[in-house]
């Protein structure tokens, strides 16, 4: 078969033709073709509805290969709780940061847990470190977190007791 002033982006359609409206538009296009026509009268001679249709129906095959650029991430933060009308923590925040008294929040880094058997035991070393979060991020993880998780906490043996207060800044 020979495309002859046809689109780049119309040519699979012919071939998997799977849903009837697919099916008449690429028999439109092959008469199209048959004409040896040019592109411009090939796409001047299509209606409006049948040109966004064959928008729609691309559209429609490539939004599943890009799902990751269609949904927005969402934090899942809770304004009014259903019971008391209380504003919640986003649950994943208190299991991954950790506040300390001074506002700076860490984290462990990415990729700590994954695939330990083909790291090398520097890298392992380095992944076991904690990061300190960025100025944005930690007024965003305090926007997520209530009064509760940013009080004072007293450990026996804390390890982190000389990180909560910041100290030689002016």
């Amino acid at each position: 078969m020979v495309y002859e002033g046809v689109p780049g982006l119309l040519r699979p359609l012919t071939l998997c033709a799977r849903a009837a409206q697919i099916c008449r538009l690429s028999t439109l296009i092959h008469r199209h073709v048959g004409q040896r026509s040019t592109p411009a009268t090939a796409w001047a001679s299509l209606s409006t509805t049948q040109h966004k249709l064959l928008q729609h129906g691309i559209l429609q095959r490539v939004l599943p290969l890009l799902p990751n650029l269609v949904q927005q991430q969402s934090r899942n933060l809770t304004y009014y709780s259903v019971k008391k009308g209380k504003r919640k923590s986003v649950p994943s925040v208190k299991d991954r940061f950790m506040r300390l008294h001074c506002g700076l929040w860490i984290r462990r880094k990415a990729g700590y847990q994954k695939k330990l058997w083909k790291k090398l035991p520097a890298r392992k070393k380095r992944l076991r470190e904690h990061v300190f979060c960025s100025k944005t991020q930690s007024k965003l993880l305090d926007k997520m977190t209530t009064s509760f998780w940013k009080r004072r906490n007293w450990f026996v043996d804390d390890p982190y007791l000389k990180y909560h207060d910041r100290v030689n800044l002016k």
